[in-house]
């Protein structure tokens, strides 16, 4: 029999402890369904379900999830509520959220994100978007070598890439692993422009030029977390950012 073992057992797949684990928080059934299918066939990824706020928020804080996939309108507590109590845990501070939304106004996505969602997605959307949406999230959040130098050191701002430590001012700061990715990628190309659409493609990992306003907000997310310090993250308008702090040096450039 086609995917047996000789002794006629099934053969075995990834096994649950080392496939990547999905949240979806969504009350739309037949939606939640169709993704988690997709994301199972395609992806090999171990999905679990929650129609409710409630329900998700208490599955996330069982055991952190690798990415949470969030709708923005559900039943009692809402999508920025959950989104606000799980960066708020330690536990799941870094983990990517991708929010979903059927709601068409700027307005409503820029809020999203400005509760700490690190993408989101309009309805209706394809199951091959999505699917792009999370390799690219879960291969940012993955553990790997860094390039360029294990660390930055400047007069107000210091990085360390490798153990995603940043200090401002003295303090340490929690970031999201989108915030910090973008930080470094800034960081690692001090003193020139980066453009959206190329943090877009190399913080976020796909190419989507109509989202270019999830930098903006990241951006400004970004300061008000460091504080005096981000004013070293300079709008160049009609372009994009540039990061350029005097004094600082990465160790291995």
């Amino acid at each position: 029999m086609a995917g047996s073992t000789p002794s006629g057992r099934a053969a075995a797949g990834p096994s649950e402890k080392s496939r990547r684990r999905i949240l979806i928080v969504e009350d739309e059934a037949d939606l939640a369904a169709s993704i988690k299918y997709n994301l199972e066939k395609e992806g090999g990824y171990a999905v679990s379900l929650a129609a409710s706020g409630e329900t998700g928020l208490a599955l996330a804080r069982q055991k952190p999830y690798d990415l949470v996939i969030l709708d923005l309108m559900l039943p009692g507590m809402d999508g920025l509520e959950v989104c606000r109590s799980l960066r708020s845990s330690q536990d799941n501070a870094r983990v990517p959220i991708i929010m979903l939304t059927a709601r068409v106004e700027e307005t409503d996505k820029l809020i999203g994100l400005g509760v700490g969602a690190d993408d989101y997605m309009t309805k209706p959307f394809s199951m091959k978007e999505i699917l792009a949406r999370v390799k690219a999230h879960l291969r940012r959040a993955a553990p790997g070598p860094q390039p360029s130098g294990p660390s930055y050191k400047g007069a107000s701002l210091e990085m360390d890439f490798e153990g995603h430590i940043v200090r401002s001012g003295g303090r340490e700061v929690t970031l999201t692993r989108m915030e910090f990715a973008l930080l470094a990628a800034l960081v690692r190309h001090r003193g020139r422009v980066m453009t959206r659409d190329q943090l877009l493609e190399s913080v976020w990992g796909y190419e989507d030029y109509g989202a270019s306003r999830t930098v903006d907000v990241h951006v400004r997310r970004l300061r008000q977390k460091l504080g005096r310090p981000g004013r070293a993250i300079e709008t160049v308008f009609g372009v994009g950012y540039r990061f350029r702090e005097d004094g600082g040096s990465a160790g291995g450039d």
